[in-house]
């Protein structure tokens, strides 16, 4: 075959180093996004905020050097750094071109407590409050570390979930403990505060809280009579049985499960370590005027801008030895542009969800309309996908609250009059209907599902229960009350 070059001519659709980047910021929420601003500030020096401290090199530019220029910087729009050059020390006016905000040393007032922020203390831990009170017992220093063992059985909640007769395998042969011995630092450890800890099950643990009550407590006898033998039946809330076993009327054990229902069923949760974590809105819902605007959170939105003295070294020296500056400036550009292009993407969005759904502002989740992704992608030009990215672990700050923009799309359900209702309205009426019913004769899935229907909206059994569990709502043997 013999070898010849041939000119071929075709069409093909390239993601671009931007379009790539712009995309990746889109779907980012916004701690992902300021912690990947921080890795882009660590690694470009032409690239700073404008609400921080701007880094400056650890050498600053010399007279003779090839980065140093005499001519002063001019100052663009929106800085708010000062036009004027500073001295140098012998009092020449003339030092250089570029302005450097140095921190320069000074006295400092020993009592200025503004020097020494105010931190938090921390949370105490189940396991120290636990060892705290037990070096304070008598007890033998054998029982004491087997107490201390226990103790770092526990779980977060205060349960000893673990068999005695396990522990008692973990441990080295030649301590010859006994499982009696086990049991005696059991009952240390149960004696402890707070009453319950080292529990085995619920119904220990509300035993234990129950026998530190005085014995006069009021219908504390008949408490005790139920967590060590009927639980259960409490649990499905089958009054009728429970009156049956204890001899009594609804008032007595109306009195009895008002007081088991007072105890701590995690008497150790309250020492847990978990760190709160906020949500920052990307934007904040107004109603100005009786209209409903959308507008970005001041607060979550990163304001970032060139480092004017790298970018004036640049614009000074364009021989091949900066072309990593120049690249690094290119990359700064991008990233400033494609972050304002996600604020105004998040924007354009959030205010077209706001027109559409302007009912729930004013009325609530029952007044919330049927929507989906494609009519706010056929409404802002938008592609479906790219919908989906700005809704998704974005924020907006309500008058009723904090919601996900995910929360504002929902199926249909049909109605009868042929219109639509949202499933996320059909929740709030359900969930407003269990709220008023009757405690005694709760209403059942079958139930709500002809209220419902009564209404226009029809349901089948089958998605109102849907619906219910998704609510968390108990059914309807579990929500019924004395």
């Amino acid at each position: 075959m013999k070898h010849s070059l041939q000119l071929r001519l075709s069409q093909h659709l390239t993601l671009t180093p931007q379009l790539q980047q712009s995309i990746r910021l889109l779907q980012l929420s916004t701690l992902e996004l300021n912690q990947e601003i921080e890795k882009f500030l660590q690694d470009n020096p032409l690239l700073e905020r404008e609400d921080g401290l701007r880094e400056e090199p650890a050498v600053p530019p010399q007279p003779g050097s090839a980065d140093f220029t005499p001519a002063a910087a001019p100052a663009t729009a929106g800085d708010n750094e000062a036009d004027a050059t500073a001295n140098d020390t012998h009092g020449s006016p003339d030092t250089g071109g570029f302005e450097e905000d140095y921190s320069h040393g000074g006295t400092r007032d020993d009592n200025d407590e503004a020097e020494y922020p105010q931190v938090a203390a921390e949370a105490q831990s189940l396991r120290e409050h636990l060892i705290s009170q037990l070096s304070l017992t008598q007890i033998p220093d054998h029982d004491q570390r087997l107490v201390t063992l226990l103790i770092d059985s526990l779980d977060d909640d205060g349960y000893l979930h673990q068999d005695l007769a396990e522990l008692i395998e973990l441990l080295p042969a030649e301590l010859n403990i006994e499982i009696e011995d086990l049991q005696v630092a059991l009952r240390h450890l149960q004696n402890l505060d707070p009453p319950g800890v080292g529990a085995r099950n619920l119904g220990e643990c509300l035993k234990l809280q129950l026998d530190t009550l005085a014995a006069t407590t009021p219908y504390r006898t008949h408490a005790l009579e139920i967590v060590n033998h009927h639980l259960d039946a409490l649990a499905a809330r089958d009054f009728l049985k429970l009156k049956k076993l204890l001899h009594c009327e609804d008032a007595v054990l109306r009195g009895v499960k008002n007081l088991i229902t007072s105890l701590n069923p995690r008497p150790g949760a309250s020492f847990s370590s978990g760190d709160t974590r906020y949500i920052v809105p990307d934007v904040i819902v107004k109603k100005v005027k009786g209209v409903w605007l959308a507008a970005l959170n001041p607060d979550a939105m990163p304001k970032l801008r060139i480092n004017r003295l790298y970018a004036d070294i640049l614009q000074r020296n364009r021989d091949a030895g900066h072309q990593q500056l120049a690249g690094q400036l290119q990359e700064a550009r991008w990233l400033i542009k494609n972050v304002q292009q996600r604020f105004d993407t998040i924007l354009r969005v959030s205010q077209a969800i706001v027109d559409r759904q302007r009912h729930f502002f004013e009325h609530g989740e029952v007044a919330m309309r049927p929507l989906v992704l494609r009519e706010i992608a056929d409404t802002l030009d938008l592609h479906e996908s790219t919908v989906s990215r700005v809704t998704t672990q974005k924020f907006m700050f309500t008058p009723r609250g904090i919601y996900e923009l995910k929360y504002f799309f929902g199926s249909h359900v049909t109605t009868d009059t042929g219109g639509s209702a949202s499933s996320t309205a059909i929740r709030a009426l359900i969930k407003q209907l269990v709220s008023a019913e009757n405690g005694k004769k709760p209403l059942s899935d079958s139930q709500i599902s002809e209220i419902l229907g009564q209404q226009g909206i029809v349901v089948a059994r089958r998605t109102v229960a849907k619906y219910r569990e998704s609510m968390q709502i108990l059914p309807v043997n579990l929500r019924k009350s004395l």
